[in-house]
């Protein structure tokens, strides 16, 4: 058994764990928030925690209407600009909280007296101690360098914090229930993941395919097969794919689609039309039977109510299908050729 299995396996404990933790903090984020009332939310991040703030923009947009930008870190270290955020929320979020390029962004934050929060999984990192707040993901040693759950942590604390700023006692009610919604997906996706992969165990590309709050998990689920398996994956929000990126389709080219229950299912069921006719091999992940019925292959997953969680869910099918892929095709995912576990970049 991997790293990466084993770690993907321990996320319900962790993200109740995480919730735990971290909510004192959170409740100490939010007043602070609401007395300064910052007019706009940047968050800066990359790779997989970038991922995470693809979430987050849809959470804090949805929920407390702020306009959220994802930053471009470079602006500030290559090119030596300076920014304007005074009136801003700035959050940065990395696994090991050493991204200097992040942290850059928190201190040109504090340059203008705005409120900085991190998200990191060590509370003595470069980051954790440049924020004045410091969100932890409470995962323990993650060995494998593919990230899992701080993933899953860095999504619940970033959508906690959006729940708790817009007074949603719903959504925050959801999000203390992803821990259970987590281990129920687990247990019913395990056999489907082994079949599943055994069937594109010989896949070298394909496209990723999800709309709304479940774009991260289609970005997410990219990154989890490239770094794991080699294979060449593109993800798309079903919306851009419409513009210019679907005349890539061939005959039998792999297509996974991400389509929980939700506001955007019937824009999914449009895509998925679309794949059929161009003779896609489309995978389908939905808790939806007959969406499901309509792939060439699918995976069934739990039926959550609510795009503000079914990321979760998604979450853990896509790290479980890149493990389990890359294992059938005799790769190890605890440490993908010429990467590492801490990434510096400035």
């Amino acid at each position: 058994m991997t790293n990466m299995w084993n770690e993907i396996m321990e996320q319900p404990s962790v993200l109740k764990k995480c919730l735990s933790n971290n909510e004192d903090t959170l409740n100490r984020i939010v007043n602070e928030i609401k007395e300064r009332k910052p007019e706009f939310v940047i968050i800066a991040a990359r790779g997989t925690s970038d991922h995470a703030a693809v979430y987050a923009k849809y959470m804090f947009e949805t929920l407390t209407g702020l306009p959220v930008v994802l930053a471009a870190p470079s602006v500030v270290t290559t090119y030596k600009s300076k920014l304007e955020m005074k009136n801003a929320l700035v959050i940065g979020v990395s696994q090991s909280g050493e991204a200097k390029d992040v942290t850059a962004i928190l201190d040109e934050a504090k340059r203008n007296n705005a409120l900085t929060v991190s998200i990191t999984n060590f509370e003595n990192s470069l980051l954790a101690t440049t924020s004045k707040y410091s969100l932890l993901c409470s995962a323990g040693v993650e060995k494998s360098v593919a990230a899992t759950k701080t993933f899953t942590t860095q999504l619940i604390l970033l959508g906690m914090l959006a729940a708790k700023l817009a007074d949603h006692a719903e959504v925050q009610n959801l999000l203390k229930n992803a821990p259970e919604y987590v281990e129920k997906t687990i247990a019913m996706v395990k056999d489907q993941i082994k079949e599943v992969a055994l069937r594109y165990r010989f896949i070298d590309e394909c496209i990723i395919l999800a709309r709304g709050l479940n774009y991260a998990v289609a970005l997410e689920s990219a990154l989890k097969i490239e770094e794991t398996t080699y294979v060449r994956a593109k993800a798309f929000a079903a919306s851009d794919f419409h513009h210019g990126p679907m005349a890539i389709l061939q005959k039998d080219m792999p297509v996974i689609v991400y389509a929980p229950s939700g506001p955007s299912l019937n824009d999914m069921l449009e895509m998925i039309s679309l794949l059929k006719e161009a003779q896609a091999d489309v995978l389908i992940v939905s808790d939806d039977d007959s969406l499901c019925m309509l792939g060439n292959c699918h995976i069934k997953i739990p039926n959550v109510g609510s795009d503000f969680v079914s990321p979760f869910v998604n979450s853990v099918v896509a790290q479980m299908l890149a493990c389990e892929l890359a294992s059938v095709k005799g790769l190890n995912p605890d440490a993908p050729r010429m990467l590492h576990k801490v990434t510096i970049t400035v």
